[in-house]
């Protein structure tokens, strides 16, 4: 396949990042369908997408309402997998982060997608490697992942070792053709690059956190002071998703049998329990749509109240 013989666009996944993804291979001109397991998840699903493009895209200037209408216009969702992977050029896949949960559902999509389809998987830190013999098509497997389109437009393409090169050239044409930045990795490794990065940050501060060194609120007090950035470690995991971050931390918490790294999962989870999960339900560490971080006072605010 060449880049302009895709047209379609299968999402596997309707959550947070399969709504980004949709919105902005629909954006850029290319038929899109959201699948998942139920209706009322697509029902929410694009009625968040249609909120993207109204509440972000639109007001920036980076999109008109005109554009944002045909761009919906261009969405289709369903709970057939059959329906979904008709006439499928490239999958997105955006699963919970499960590697058997993933292999399952490419096997399913394998028996049901047209040979030429290409697959791609939007995992944050696992390694494609490890799910690419189930998926029944490991030389057409890649690694297309997305940050937060709102800031964002960066994407990650990963092969693992057995993608054919073809491939992977054809999903960085692909990710080019939806205006996005390629970073292109040339062995597998887990969290990509900006991920890799960030994730040692966040492990330290939930260790510093779990310990009880000092509270949330000043560990991104910290990082906020001394770098400048708008947001520390935990309104970033606000961000990714909590749900996300635990079972990520609980997994190689488990894997590596380390006390400390399980004792960081098990802090995680405690809001994971309460249903407190981040932006997405508007409560997880801080409380949203205006986050205590955003203050123009809030790092001041934690020294002053130190000093009292």
């Amino acid at each position: 396949m060449k880049l302009s013989d895709i047209r379609k666009v299968l999402i596997l996944g309707a959550g947070t990042m399969g709504q980004q993804i949709a919105f902005m291979c629909a954006w850029h001109g290319y038929r899109v369908m959201l699948y998942d397991i139920s209706r009322e998840i697509l029902d929410k699903a694009l009625r968040s997408v249609e909120k993207l493009g109204s509440s972000w895209f639109v007001p920036m200037g980076r999109m008109t309402h005109e554009q944002l209408r045909q761009t919906m216009g261009r969405i289709g969702a369903t709970t057939d997998p059959a329906d979904a992977a008709e006439d499928t050029d490239i999958v997105s896949e955006s699963v919970p982060e499960d590697p058997d949960i993933k292999a399952r559902v490419f096997a399913q999509f394998h028996a049901l997608c047209p040979e030429r389809t290409i697959f791609t998987t939007n995992t944050s830190y696992l390694l494609p490697s490890k799910f690419a013999d189930a998926t029944g098509r490991p030389e057409k497997l890649c690694a297309l992942h997305f940050h937060d389109v709102r800031t964002t437009t960066v994407v990650d393409v990963m092969p693992h070792p057995g993608t054919d090169p073809a491939v992977t050239q054809l999903v960085d044409d692909f990710a080019r053709s939806i205006g996005c930045i390629v970073v292109m990795l040339h062995q597998e490794n887990g969290g990509y690059v900006f991920n890799a990065m960030i994730s040692n940050l966040i492990l330290t501060a939930l260790n510093l956190a779990s310990r009880g060194v000092a509270s949330v609120q000043d560990i991104d007090r910290a990082w906020m002071g001394v770098t400048y950035m708008p947001v520390g470690p935990f309104g970033i995991m606000d961000q990714i998703g909590l749900r996300t971050v635990w079972t990520i931390t609980d997994f190689w918490a488990k894997k590596t049998k380390n006390e400390q790294s399980q004792a960081s999962a098990d802090f995680l989870k405690a809001y994971v329990d309460r249903g407190e999960l981040g932006q997405k339900t508007k409560k997880g560490f801080y409380s949203y749509p205006n986050p205590a971080y955003t203050a123009p006072d809030f790092l001041s605010r934690g020294f002053e109240k130190k000093e009292g």
